[in-house]
C-alpha cells in the first residue's frame, strides 16, 4: 500500500505520566499530549519492527494529542492504534505486535478535518475493523461497543482539556526524556 509507512521500528511509547486512561470494555484508551522533536527520538530506545524505513529522526517538532488504544494479547497488554493529533503532521499507526509492524498513516486535515474529532469518531465507529487491521482480530472480537460509547464522552472532554489545557513544554520533554514529571 502506497500511502503507508512502514517502519522499521515500533513507536515510541507513550509517557505514563502524562497519560489518562479510560477502561472501555476489554480496551483501555489513553489520552496523552505529547511533543515529538530530536531529543525525544534520540533518547527513546526502541524494539525492532518489520519495515523499509527507520523513519524521521532529526528536525522534528511536533506535537499534539495522542490517543492510544491498549487491550491485552498473549497475556500482555498492547498497544494496537495510535493516533497522533499533531499540529503539523496528524497521522495515525496500525501497531501489530505479533507481526513486528509499526504502519503509519497520514492524515490530511483538509480532507478528514479536525484530525482529533476524526480520532475520536474513528475509535467510535470503526474500533474493531481497525484493530483487525492492526494484527489484533482476537481483540476486535471481544471489543464491546457499548462500553466504548459509554466511554467515549470522558475521553473526548480528556482530549479536548489535553489539547488546550496540558502542562507546559518544559514538563512534557522532561517526562519523555525519562526525568518524570
Amino acid at each position: 500500500m502506497p500511502h503507508v509507512t512502514r517502519y522499521n521500528v515500533m513507536p515510541i511509547p507513550a509517557v505514563a505520566e502524562h497519560e489518562e486512561s479510560f477502561e472501555a470494555g476489554p480496551v483501555r484508551v489513553g489520552v496523552e499530549y505529547r511533543l515529538l522533536t530530536d531529543a525525544i527520538a534520540a533518547a527513546t530506545e526502541l524494539e525492532g519492527a518489520e519495515g523499509e524505513t527507520r523513519g524521521q529522526t532529526t528536525e522534528l517538532d511536533d506535537r499534539g494529542v495522542a490517543l492510544h488504544v491498549y487491550a491485552e494479547q498473549d497475556g500482555e497488554e498492547r498497544e494496537f492504534l495510535r493516533f497522533d493529533c499533531f499540529l503539523e503532521d496528524p497521522h495515525y499507526h496500525y501497531v501489530s505486535w505479533r507481526d513486528k509492524a509499526n504502519e503509519m498513516i497520514h492524515l490530511d486535515p483538509v480532507a478528514d478535518g479536525d484530525p482529533l474529532a476524526w480520532a475520536l469518531d474513528r475509535i467510535r465507529t470503526r474500533l474493531p475493523q481497525m484493530l483487525t487491521r492492526a494484527g489484533a482480530a482476537d481483540v476486535a472480537a471481544r471489543v464491546d461497543l457499548a462500553a466504548v460509547e459509554e466511554a467515549l464522552p470522558r475521553i473526548t472532554q480528556a482530549a479536548f482539556r489535553a489539547r488546550y489545557d496540558h502542562a507546559d513544554d518544559d514538563v512534557i520533554l522532561s517526562g519523555a526524556l525519562g526525568g518524570g514529571a
